[in-house]
């Protein structure tokens, strides 16, 4: 054919770093710290609801079921979020389900961004936020996170990483349709305070600005630190999609069950896309959801509680994994939340051989160096992530992890 196939919207997205580290890492590596899902099973209570799902006497639930979200599980998320936004919720109307966050995220762009509209992305970023807002044929346009490092040398947290009020102020525009908004954010672990959060709220309401909130990591905060909902914040509800993961929420990433909670004016058009794309999510993973919030909703920060449990026991595999990567000679961030975790690598930049024409970062480069390397001849190396890694393993993965670093250390020394 002389003419191009593929749709304008497809230009310049079609790679995807997930796509290529995870090939990465089937054909080299030994130990993926890389990709974002748990190799840990999930809790009891939830897989012994999929199972009575499953081969119950409820014949239905093999069928479809409301296109928008199973009504067990739109009800208890309802209940649910009433409790944590403090405002009441129509499962009807202020709730959907959809095929992960990552469908929740498309249908927010496919329905709220234009063409000629811009969207505001903070750095660094989720990397689907930009190809799908191109998608929807919107700019995006990026304000970073900046570092201010500590002055006593101690190794640099998340928290040290700040929007600029003004460059952040000067980012909107009379074009500014939404901002993302990722907190806890992905890779940086970054928890926004209420402050940072009521900055980003005044702007929104100033100059009439969306907001698309991304919270799939909303209950893996640590060090005491609390996530705030931008949504509940003055001004914020009537305009704010919230969207959340119970791959994340679970450790049931295979399940892509996630949802959009907002007003029912922002909601409705979301309902549009969703139908015409997707349409309907698998009702029997919906409804093993559902008893998982139900039984959240009766612990509710109770000790007892998964949401109270998880994040303790990542604490310590964070804690852990930042004492591997230091010792290495790499200088992790601390993060505040999600399971991923940043590492300045600029250190070993002599060691990464030169690509010729290529115009890879030197991140990039330097995964795939690690992952492709030999540690005294006993195999591939573990594989990262081009800046980050992921400690949301059992611990016998981060075990296994440590021992290559380990070892790459002492060769490194050695020669």
């Amino acid at each position: 054919m002389s003419r191009p196939v593929q749709a304008r919207r497809l230009e310049g997205i079609d790679k995807n770093i997930w796509v290529e580290f995870v090939k990465l890492a089937a054909t080299y590596s030994k130990v993926n710290l890389g990709q974002g899902f748990p190799d840990f099973p999930p809790p009891d209570f939830l897989t012994e609801a999929f199972t009575r799902a499953l081969g119950g006497q409820n014949h239905m639930l093999h069928q479809y079921t409301r296109a928008f979200g199973h009504p067990p599980l739109v009800t208890v998320l309802a209940q649910f979020f009433k409790k944590l936004l403090g405002r009441d919720l129509d499962p009807m109307t202020n709730v959907m389900v959809t095929v992960g966050a990552y469908q929740a995220l498309f249908c927010c762009f496919q329905a709220l961004v234009d063409e000629g509209d811009e969207v505001i992305i903070i750095e660094p970023f989720f990397d689907c936020y930009e190809p799908m807002v191109r998608m929807a044929g919107g700019t995006p346009v990026f304000v970073p996170l900046r570092p201010n490092p500590p002055k006593d040398g101690k190794l640099m947290s998340s928290a040290d990483w700040q929007l600029d009020p003004a460059e952040l102020a000067s980012k909107f525009s009379e074009r500014t349709k939404a901002i993302v908004l990722n907190s806890p954010n992905n890779p940086l672990g970054k928890v926004f305070s209420r402050g940072e959060l009521g900055l980003i709220a005044e702007l929104c309401v100033k100059h009439d600005v969306l907001c698309i909130s991304d919270e799939v990591y909303e209950w893996l905060v640590y060090d005491g630190k609390q996530h705030i909902r931008i949504a509940s914040l003055q001004g914020m509800w009537d305009r704010t999609v919230t969207v959340g993961s119970a791959g994340k929420t679970f450790s049931v990433t295979g399940w892509k069950v996630g949802w959009v909670v907002g007003p029912d004016r922002l909601l409705q058009h979301l309902r549009t896309v969703h139908q015409n794309s997707v349409y309907h999510c698998a009702t029997i993973a919906q409804e093993a959801v559902a008893q998982g919030f139900q039984r959240e909703l009766r612990l509710y920060g109770k000790p007892e509680s998964y949401f109270v449990q998880l994040p303790k026991e990542l604490q310590q595999k964070r804690d852990w994994l930042v004492q591997s990567l230091d010792g290495v000679g790499m200088k992790p961030i601390i993060p505040e939340g999600t399971y991923f975790l940043v590492a300045d690598i600029s250190q070993f930049k002599s060691d990464v051989p030169d690509v010729p024409n290529s115009d890879e970062p030197y991140d990039y480069r330097f995964a795939k160096w690690m992952i492709k390397s030999k540690v005294n001849g006993s195999g591939p190396f573990c594989c990262l992530c081009p800046g980050w890694v992921c400690a949301h393993c059992e611990e016998a993965t981060l075990k296994a992890a440590n021992e290559i670093l380990q070892k790459w250390k002492q060769e490194k020394t050695s020669s």
